[in-house]
């Protein structure tokens, strides 16, 4: 069978076509190219049941990812993260079926190794030698490993705030790293600089069309986990968005394929940082794309990015499937992280904190309704963003009974 049904790439905006044979960065007007696939003559050979033999990763949909040759696959063992019912915070949001898609289960702890592995994958098969990337940490800590695995050299550029477990798996993983005093946005100008001076592939947050391929399995596998019928609503915590563009343009393939069995797409929600929300902001104004967002900060780190490329095609998927965007504040994104962890037992990002707190939020106005299906993006796992020394716990003495001390029922 043939390993993949890729036939081009396009331009998001003017339709322009580049072949996928050849290394291609944004169009020549300017927007990310995307990846089309000939998903006429796939659903004549593929059906949903022959899936079942495969391999338990996301390379089990490997004729809808751009890679043609299997040799050039380069693998941790990503994709197929649980789909997570959430009875008891579900009850306590008054939601009935509420589930997590728990990205903190991949390798190097986030979704970013989806489109890692994919994006790696594609780079090694064009025969790229060297790459580079801005980032806020997590896909930077990811493509470097990949790229280890894969024998391509990365070069890496984040924020100085970034959390420091993940600089230091960037640091292990052999990249080149340097921090700047900024944000990402100034990490990304730094990295174009770089790619033309250096003759480096620019891996940047859409101006590669690959790393939508990667996280687009997201949406296949939560498909594939309900029995190919489709969530009413998925809540995306977004900062570039590739994650919730991803999943839309996967779910389309897949209507397009005839393999949903409800024959619906859910409402998709992108979910901000009060202090950084120009995606909630543009869609609040009717709008089709954003501003820039002036001195943008968040405990919520990766979704700290004041102007993301593909802003257009986030709010896109909000508008197409009468989807919504919001934001919420620091202090109850922190609150509600705690909550979760208490009340299920799932020590979540940041980031996943906030796409719960917006589905409590939805659901007391009333957007969300109590039978309906939701499931929630968890982007990562909440041991990442520790720093110990903001955690204050009682040191007993060598002595001391335990049974006496008052934090015990």
């Amino acid at each position: 069978m043939t390993f993949s049904f890729v036939t081009q790439l396009s331009c998001s905006k003017c339709s322009h076509v580049y072949s996928s044979d050849l290394i291609h960065q944004l169009c020549k007007c300017g927007f990310p190219l995307l990846v089309d696939y000939d998903l006429e003559a796939l659903a004549k050979v593929l059906k949903p049941k022959d899936l079942l033999e495969r391999s338990h990763d996301l390379w089990r949909y490997h004729e809808l990812l751009p890679i043609k040759r299997p040799e050039n696959v380069v693998s941790l063992g990503e994709g197929m993260t649980p789909l997570l019912p959430m009875p008891k915070l579900g009850a306590d949001m008054g939601i009935s079926h509420l589930y997590m898609k728990d990205e903190g289960m991949a390798p190097t702890g986030t979704f970013k190794a989806r489109g890692a592995a994919v994006g790696v994958s594609k780079a090694k098969e064009l025969g790229v030698k060297g790459l580079v990337m801005p980032t806020n940490g997590n896909a930077g800590a990811a493509w470097s490993v990949f790229s280890s695995r894969a024998g391509i050299k990365s070069v890496i550029i984040m924020p100085k705030d970034a959390p420091a477990m993940i600089r230091s798996e960037v640091a292990a993983a052999n990249s080149n790293l340097f921090l700047v005093d900024g944000l990402i946005s100034d990490a990304g100008r730094i990295a174009a600089k770089a790619a033309a001076d250096f003759q480096l592939y620019d891996v940047s947050t859409l101006k590669e069309p690959y790393r939508i391929e990667g996280k687009k399995t997201m949406g296949l596998e939560i498909v594939e986990q309900l029995g190919w019928e489709t969530p009413d609503v998925i809540i995306y915590p977004a900062g570039g968005g590739v994650g919730l563009i991803a999943i839309h343009k996967a779910f389309k393939e897949l209507e397009k394929l005839g393999w949903l069995n409800s024959g619906r797409m859910p409402r998709f929600v992108a979910v901000q940082a009060e202090g950084c929300a120009p995606i909630v902001k543009a869609w609040d104004e009717k709008k089709r794309e954003s501003e820039f967002w002036p001195d943008s900060r968040t405990v919520a780190f990766g979704i700290n990015v004041p102007k993301a490329l593909g802003d257009f095609l986030v709010l896109q998927a909000i508008y197409e499937t009468n989807g919504c965007a919001l934001a919420v504040g620091d202090d109850e994104i922190l609150g509600e992280q705690k909550h979760i962890v208490g009340k299920e037992g799932a020590f979540i990002c940041p980031e996943g904190a906030a796409a719960f707190l917006a589905a409590r939020k939805l659901r007391e106005s009333g957007w969300i309704r109590e039978n309906e299906r939701v499931v929630v993006i968890n982007t990562g796992m909440g041991l990442k963003y520790m720093d110990n020394e903001n955690i204050n716990l009682p040191v007993l003495r060598a002595d001391e009974d335990i049974a006496s001390l008052p934090v015990l029922p």
